[in-house]
């Protein structure tokens, strides 16, 4: 693997060879909390038309370093260059003003409203919201990724709240686009089809900041990389000289962990049985489930793979009690009919949940990690005569950080305080910790550094080794092809037969995704057809 260049040499030969003024240059950029220093004395030059991708684990600064060029947050120290000119970005309306827009790695929409009315809130023209209608149909289906105006946010998925937050930056037109983690839930047709309008805008001469763990990724899209460590430049590269293994190394100082196997073969025993489950969908844009059956047992890792929006939630509140089934029998945990079950009793009889919404149902915003933690860990002896056994707690809590490597200052922390890789490394050690017997997991690695992606993979590994089973829904086919022992696809409300995971292809599966497996919707298609 080559070395990274010289900070310095590389800063002066930028100088040298730089034929235009920069679009954005930023200078000593220092931006300290409390408990940690997030960018310390970050410099960084994107050009007219450049790509530009910025590199770094989990917590490293990088978000914190977006959110100051948007007008998020304040620095403490140093500057920022518009086009050559010193600018005090003091809010994102300004910042949208000069013509920077960003894709959040959380989303800042507000679920009670639709997706017009959401982008409106970002446009100065807000009172014409019959001819934004329009105009987010024709961005939405010339960049391939539809979205309906007069939908409800509250009932997308994480997939579709996605596409409303690059439509809404896109639709601005602007000169600076800044892409946060902006391919954790789309599928593989889906980012090449973004890349090539990435692509167009980048010789239309908009400038791109690009944030991603998935490596290939950069290799394939981004002109130039800064690598930030701790909070720090620790150098450059050019993509196109590089591996993902040589840029990894560069992310994390190591080299990259791989995940292990070593199981034994012990006779499995069903912990999930779904039988027929048929729901109409609660709402206009929801998505009915239609006569679902398959199994997880012990000591094995079951996928589902599928296009967000085709059942997975409807699906997922089924089966951790979220919406409840007339008939109890329909779904049978650890051998214990609990169609009918809340929430809570699922949890006492043995199942453990990862939901792809970390902050919305993962977690309380507004809590710290450790009563965070107590959640849903107070099965673990937390309680005693109605009081909190604060001492246990916090040690619990502490446990899950320095196990999951969570960078924070403490089990103090406010849960917001921590970046989104942070965060899901932290809900998932905290379910892991309950040692499950059914462990449901949705979006495990979504925007995780490559470094905590493998942890996150190897400890789920673990739990299956222990005798967990596991249901991981992903859309993320390479995720799935690693970690899983048998796949099966959710097509509008229709599940496939289970394959080996061995026994078949990334292709097959894509094409399963669209429906064209045996008894899928386009395969009924086809027969009502030809009748």
């Amino acid at each position: 693997m080559k070395k990274i260049k010289n900070i310095k040499s590389k800063q002066k030969d930028n100088s040298e060879n730089q034929e235009t003024t920069p679009r954005l240059e930023l200078c000593n950029i220092t931006k300290i909390y409390p408990s940690v220093i997030a960018n310390d004395s970050i410099n960084l030059k994107v050009a007219p038309g450049e790509i530009h991708a910025v590199l770094g684990e989990n917590g490293a600064g990088k978000s914190t370093l977006m959110k100051i060029i948007y007008g998020v947050v304040k620095p403490d120290k140093g500057q920022v260059l518009w086009h050559g000119k010193s600018r005090n970005i003091i809010n994102p309306a300004y910042a949208r003003k000069l013509g920077i827009g960003m894709v959040f790695q959380h989303f800042s929409l507000f679920e009670t409203l639709t997706v017009a009315e959401n982008i409106a809130l970002a446009m100065e023209n807000q009172n014409k919201t019959e001819k934004l209608s329009k105009k987010i149909i024709e961005v939405s289906e010339k960049y391939g990724l539809a979205v309906e105006p007069e939908r409800l946010v509250h009932s997308l998925p994480v997939g579709l709240r996605q596409r409303v937050e690059i439509v809404r930056c896109l639709i601005q037109n602007p000169k600076l686009l800044i892409m946060d983690e902006p391919t954790s839930v789309l599928t593989p047709q889906a980012i090449e089809k973004m890349f090539v309008t990435l692509r167009k805008l980048s010789k239309e001469g908009c400038s791109i900041l690009y944030i991603s763990h998935k490596l290939n990724e950069i290799l394939e899209l981004c002109d130039k990389a800064t690598i930030i460590r701790n909070g720090k430049v620790i150098g450059y590269a050019t993509p196109a000289d590089e591996t993902p293994s040589s840029l990894a190394k560069m992310m994390i100082g190591k080299e990259l962990p791989v995940c292990s196997e070593n199981r034994k073969k012990i006779q499995p025993k069903k912990l999930l049985e779904i039988s027929n489950l048929s729901k109409s969908k609660d709402n206009q844009f929801g998505t009915s489930l239609n006569n679902i059956s398959f199994n997880v047992h012990s000591r094995e890792i079951l996928g589902i793979a599928g296009i967000s929006g085709n059942g997975q939630h409807e699906l997922i509140n089924s089966i951790v009690g979220e919406s409840l089934s007339e008939k109890p029998e329909d779904i049978i945990i650890c051998e214990k009919p609990a169609g009918n079950f809340a929430p809570d009793q699922r949890r006492n009889i043995g199942l453990g949940f990862v939901p792809e919404d970390r902050l919305g149902t993962g977690a309380v915003p507004g809590m710290n990690l450790m009563y965070n933690y107590f959640l849903t860990g107070h099965r673990q002896n937390l309680v005693k005569l109605g009081m909190i056994c604060f001492k246990k707690t916090f040690e619990l809590a502490q446990k899950c950080i320095s196990s999951f490597d969570v960078k924070c200052g403490s089990y103090n922390d406010q849960i917001t305080s921590l970046s989104g890789g942070n965060v899901q490394k932290f809900i998932t050690g905290r379910e892991i910790l309950q040692n499950p017997k059914l462990f449901i997991v949705v979006q495990p690695t979504w925007g995780v550094d490559i470094g905590a992606a493998n942890v996150i993979r190897q400890s789920i590994i673990d739990l299956r080794n222990q005798g967990t089973g596991v249901l991981l829904v992903s859309e993320e086919l390479d995720e799935l092809f690693e970690v899983c022992d048998r796949l099966i696809v959710i097509a509008k409300g229709h599940i496939s037969p289970s394959l080996n995971v061995k026994e078949t292809t990334k292709n097959e599966i894509g094409e399963w995704m669209s429906g064209m497996f045996p008894g899928g919707p386009a395969e009924l298609m086809k027969e009502n057809l030809a009748k």
